[in-house]
């Protein structure tokens, strides 16, 4: 869309949250409110939730129906209908970026959690559901007293396929396998599902249905809040050269569609359940991803999504105005909303929709498809339940945001998700008896201001690495070297020495800002921005001692200078570790915390940047002298692997049993069992071919022992290797992962179950998924075990 619509789009919208949200409401309006508007059927929770909803719409006029087509849904006075804003956002914590949020009210800050990439970092299944928990309540506790809606956009399950990608903070990592598990626990969390049945959440529904307030078959689709699996699919460029994301085109083979870009999304639908899912900016295969039907219907009929579709902000408008897909704005509409989008973020559909319907290229059944859709997922949200104070997590507030419990979750994701990548001579951890000053350098050594990267709300307590150093070392100094991330001179520099020359250790801290990567902006470099090189290897060459290197920001870094730097002791990644980074980090350096985190993509060399960012291409290509992305396909040399991560303690394992065989007999399918006959030899075997998957699944039993002189916790990551029995194989891919906590000399014990046709297949050039036969080689650090798929 043009400039000057997009700018007026945003005005309007701050307006409207001015007026609407100049204060929280402690008595917010709400539908159903008795005595007068009460008596509707759709106020009736004894019926089903398609028969309310489908009430509902056939009470309103064509012009009420346009207008539930935009994020800011207009109220429907007649029937009690309050407003609705469908766009909040809660990333990492409730945030301030969509107009649904306001922390005007009583509610005056949300736990800030560490951005996504560093969370993912733990490898930590419960904590992701903990952290999805945690938000999913404040965010509910903020709608009980009129600050934020229901209806959540989070979260950001793309690939991160560049290391360049402004956006790649905000996702869980490169590997599909790793950002599926992610996407399925936050989700589950965030809108009150249980996990594995450990009664973490209390199930009110449950009581609901038992004391009959609910309809009885559809009580277990009811949401504490709304979470939506975004961007559908293959976005991950913002703007690279002339390409931008409002009219890139992302083109993308069957191969890589199937086992890199969906399985996110399949997951997080699912097994997840997630309630919403947005559809991209970009178009995929010459078609925007908005008006991709074939998708959009996919994620219904296959995939089994319950809940609402959403576009970006303003992706309808692109469709005409970026892309020029189609000639005319009614084209578009009518294009979208065929395809099965529901709702466009922006007021595109208010404008053009009566138009299209009068032009005949839109009927009323395609409007109300959509409302059904919208208005299910309101009234599984007990929208229309009445007062929510008497509602499912009605006694929510103010008292259950920034609570101990949720602040202490924030510090113990950031001391997961620190990386140690290097670490001489056991340098760290620091003994602080023995440490008499220390000095911090570095721009954002003493910054607050963007710890917790993108989509940040306004965290509860906040501490700069600088205040988490203060809390270990009296005499603590501190500089900056540079004025700003961006690090444009060297001014500062004379300082920054003269602070570390003074000190008995110097930390110093480098890296990525948002002034460096972020939405709608992609890095051109992997190197330090600006002097920021300059700066660490002067301090270095100036400390008494060998430094400490502090990595910040969420985009890969080529720091090769470094890890070869004897002046350089450890390096440590904390990304954007939320508001408890500064005391998280300070607990790591000084060994009140063992590091234990695992990187979860691939850090990169500079040249990687003459690869060409749009090339949506995952696996290697020699006659074209492309290497390939992420470490599955990637052919090239490393600065970091995938998963690596040091510890202050040593881990080894044991393969206490594995099978070394695997009979596929009995498992095939008529078709198969002639194909066999005929055949005197086979490679592989389509998974489809196969009629019981679960029943071939073998268990791998694994002995982690500690065999050093401190308590850690310790990340089990499962690799295979298939038989290469075409081009494109991948190297390896994980297959499972655990995180395992393990007392100095002592030994733990965990399994991992193996399910061959989601685990050990690949995928081929048609987009079908495999199960090669014959040795696949299972991983486990240096051990190596091989089992053998034969028919």
């Amino acid at each position: 869309m043009s400039l000057q619509l997009k700018s007026l789009f945003f005005i309007l919208q701050l307006l409207a949250l001015l007026i609407s949200i100049s204060s929280s409401d402690p008595n917010p309006q709400f539908p159903c409110q008795p005595p007068h508007f009460n008596s509707y059927l759709f106020c009736n929770t004894s019926l089903s939730i398609t028969d309310r909803a489908q009430s509902l719409i056939s009470l309103l006029t064509l012009e009420e129906k346009i207008h539930q087509l935009s994020n800011n849904a207009s109220g429907i006075p007649r029937l009690g209908i309050p407003p609705y804003e469908w766009w909040s956002e809660s990333l990492h914590g409730v945030a301030s970026n969509g107009p649904g949020v306001n922390f005007n009210g009583y509610v005056k800050a949300a736990t800030s959690f560490p951005q996504v990439l560093v969370t993912a970092a733990s490898f930590n299944r419960t904590l992701w559901f903990k952290i999805g928990l945690a938000i999913g309540i404040e965010a509910k506790a903020m709608y009980n007293v009129g600050q934020a809606g229901l209806t959540f956009w989070a979260p950001n399950i793309n690939i991160f396929r560049d290391p360049r990608w402004g956006r790649g903070q905000e996702t869980p990592g490169e590997d599909p396998m790793v950002v599926s598990a992610f996407a399925i626990q936050f989700v589950k969390g965030f809108q009150g599902g249980s996990w594995r049945g450990s009664g973490e959440l209390i199930d009110r529904f449950q009581r609901k249905r038992a004391l009959g307030g609910y309809n009885d078959d559809e009580s277990g689709d009811r949401l504490m809040n709304s979470a939506c699996c975004k961007h559908f699919i293959a976005y991950d460029l913002e703007k690279w050269k002339n390409f931008s994301r409002y009219s890139f085109n992302a083109v993308v083979t069957k191969q890589d569609m199937e086992d890199t870009y969906e399985p996110p999304f399949r997951s997080c639908i699912q097994q997840g359940k997630a309630s919403c899912l947005m559809c991209s900016y970009n178009a995929v295969n010459g078609v925007p991803a908005c008006a991709q039907g074939d998708l959009l219907q996919k994620a219904r009929s296959e995939w089994g999504f319950k809940g609402y579709i959403t576009s970006d902000c303003d992706a309808v408008a692109t469709v005409q105005e970026y892309q020029n897909y189609t000639r005319k704005a009614d084209d578009a509409v009518a294009l979208v909303l065929k395809a099965g989008m529901d709702i466009n973020c922006g007021s595109y559909l208010i404008r053009h929709t009566r138009t299209t319907i009068e032009e005949g290229k839109l009927q009323d059944k395609d409007i109300d498809r959509a409302l059904l859709n919208l208005f299910s997922v309101q009234l599984r949200l007990g929208l229309f339940d009445g007062d929510p104070k008497k509602g499912q997590f009605g006694e929510l507030g103010p008292q259950n945001i920034c609570t101990t419990e949720h602040k202490m979750l924030a510090l113990e994701a950031a001391r997961q998700g620190i990386v140690l990548l290097k670490n001489e001579k056991k340098f760290l951890p620091l003994n602080r008896n023995v440490v008499s000053s220390i000095a911090i350098i570095g721009p954002m050594a003493n910054n607050i201001s963007n710890m917790g990267g993108d989509y940040t709300g306004f965290p509860c307590d906040p501490k700069s690495f600088y205040e988490g150093l203060l809390g270990y070392v009296e005499k603590t100094s501190y500089a900056s070297g540079c004025s700003d991330v961006p690090c444009d001179s060297d001014a500062g520099f004379n300082d920054a020495i003269l602070t570390a020359k003074k000190a008995d250790f110097v930390v110093v801290v480098a890296g990525l800002d948002l002034s460096q990567e972020t939405e709608d902006h992609d890095r051109v470099s992997l190197l330090l921005p600006g002097k920021q090189m300059a700066l660490v290897s002067s301090v270095a060459a100036a400390s008494k001692r060998p430094i400490i290197l502090v990595l910040t920001g969420g985009g890969p870094l080529d720091v090769s200078f470094a890890e070869g730097d004897r002046n350089l002791a450890s390096i440590l990644w904390v990304g954007y570790p939320g508001e408890a980074g500064g005391k998280a980090l300070a607990e790591v350096i000084f060994g009140d915390f063992n590091p234990g985190g695992r990187l979860p993509m691939t850090w990169y060399p500079e040249s990687f940047t003459k690869i060409a960012m749009n090339d949506m291409n995952m696996r290697a290509n020699p006659f074209r002298g492309y290497p390939g992305r992420t470490y599955r396909f990637y052919t090239g040399n490393r600065v970091y692997g995938f998963g690596q991560g040091l510890s202050y303690t040593k881990f080894t394992y044991k393969l206490l049993s594995a099978p070394r065989t695997l009979s596929l007999s009995g498992s095939f399918t008529g078709t198969l069992t002639e194909k066999i006959l005929h055949q005197r030899e086979l490679d592989y075997i389509h998974v489809d071919e196969l009629t019981s998957c679960d029943s071939l699944s073998f268990y791998v039993h694994i002995s982690v022992a500690n065999v050093g002189d401190m308590d850690g916790s310790h990340v089990v990551m499962l690799f295979s290797r298939a038989p290469k029995i075409f081009e494109g194989t991948p190297e390896k891919q994980l297959i499972a992962f655990d995180r395992v906590h393990t007392s100095s000399y002592g030994s733990t014990e965990t399994s991992i179950i193996v399910n061959p046709c989601d685990h050990l297949s690949i995928v081929d050039k048609h987009g079908k998924r495999i199960l090669p036969l014959g040795e696949h080689l299972l991983t486990l650090g240096d051990l190596e075990h091989s089992v053998s798929i034969v028919t």
